[in-house]
């Protein structure tokens, strides 16, 4: 294997998946990236056995092979390498020596053979997406997603459509987030769980423009952005009735000023337990009062004007994820749903919109 090509051709591929490459394996060979030259063009794969990402590269005049390298060494030297050199790799025995201006580094090889590659997902089903659609749908709903949970199907992100809406649902157990997207051409996939990884691999490779292709198998999701082809594998299992906990028609609605009550929940938040994040909301026509107290006896209180008309009432609310939620919506104001002191809070644009949270009461 033999190839020339300017720092900048090889640096962005590289770029593009090292995001999967751990530093720390199990497995040595996942340490590395599988480079191979097929057809004049060079192709980078990176996988952690759940994401695999590949990026190509069109390299005239290269010599087929193929070979895995340490992947975090092989950017770090192709980063420091003078602005637009001509970088040449090739192969030397069971090395790989890189050249670019005067410098020469030589690194150890595994054989590609060992490499661990996703071939055919067998999709079921497919669609095309803006980029900058998809980058919504995740980012809206991402931050709901669990870590580490013990019920395995909240550490990701539900992708559903019935097919006319492509929906996103997030959820802890504590909160939820769902954004919703009208397809274009219709699809047909129903529900499929990916992984927190994939999630947040897939929403820093999109970008802003042009269309993304999405294919969905029996166990892998597949996105094709580009020249960089995103594989994940799916989570096996079965994500709570989301529609269960959403409250339809919450009986007090309370508008504020999206940023005006923002500010103010961070400003209280300063004085609130800094374990539970607890804060009070108390509701009286057109004053929402929040108040935080913690275990050194410290208090903070702010009141906020909100056109509210209802009765009066309290309730408890961890503060991380109604600004979370906040910070979501896009728009100067935003409507909370409740209900009762024991019922969730449902956050939105006033009168609806494409994105809903639900954030669960705490006992104060």
């Amino acid at each position: 294997m033999k190839l020339n090509c300017e720092r900048e051709q090889i640096l962005s591929p590289l770029q593009a998946v090292i995001g999967v490459v751990e530093r720390r394996q199990t497995m040595p060979i996942l340490a590395n990236v599988l480079l191979t030259v097929r057809d004049e063009r060079l192709s980078i794969t990176a996988t952690d056995l759940e994401v695999e990402l590949v990026a190509g590269v069109a390299v005239p005049g290269a010599e087929a092979g193929e070979i895995t390298v340490p992947g975090r060494k092989l950017l770090d030297i192709i980063r420091a390498l003078p602005d637009k050199v001509e970088v040449r790799l090739s192969r030397e025995g069971d090395k790989i020596v890189v050249r670019g201006g005067k410098s020469r580094f030589t690194l150890s090889t595994l054989a590609a053979s060992e490499f661990p590659t996703v071939d055919e997902i067998n999709a079921t089903t497919s669609f095309e997406i803006e980029q900058a659609d998809l980058k919504r749908l995740l980012e809206k709903t991402q931050f709901s997603m669990a870590q580490q949970d013990v019920r395995y199907y909240l550490n990701g992100m539900l992708l559903e459509t019935d097919g006319k809406l492509l929906r996103t649902v997030a959820t802890d157990g504590h909160r939820l987030a769902l954004c919703e997207f009208e397809l274009k051409t219709a699809g047909t996939l129903n529900q499929v769980i990916v992984p927190r990884k994939g999630v947040l691999e897939l929403s820093r490779l999109v970008g802003h423009d042009g269309r993304v292709k999405v294919e969905v198998g029996t166990n892998h999701i597949r996105a094709t952005i580009g020249d960089i082809r995103f594989t994940s594998k799916l989570i096996d299992g079965r994500f709570p009735e989301y529609g269960r906990v959403i409250p339809h028609n919450p009986p007090r609605l309370v508008k504020a000023d999206r940023e005006l009550l923002r500010h103010a929940l961070q400003r209280t938040a300063i004085l609130s337990n800094e374990k539970y994040r607890g804060i009070k909301l108390a509701l009286k026509p057109n004053v929402l009062t929040i108040t935080a107290h913690n275990p050194e006896q410290e208090e903070a209180e702010e009141d906020v004007e909100v056109a509210y008309e209802g009765d009066a009432m309290e309730v408890g609310f961890n503060v991380t994820y109604l600004l979370d939620a906040l910070g979501a919506i896009d728009g100067p104001e935003v409507e909370l749903g409740l209900t009762d002191s024991n019922s969730s809070c449902l956050v939105r644009l006033p009168g609806g919109g494409p994105s809903r949270y639900v954030v669960m009461p705490m006992r104060l």
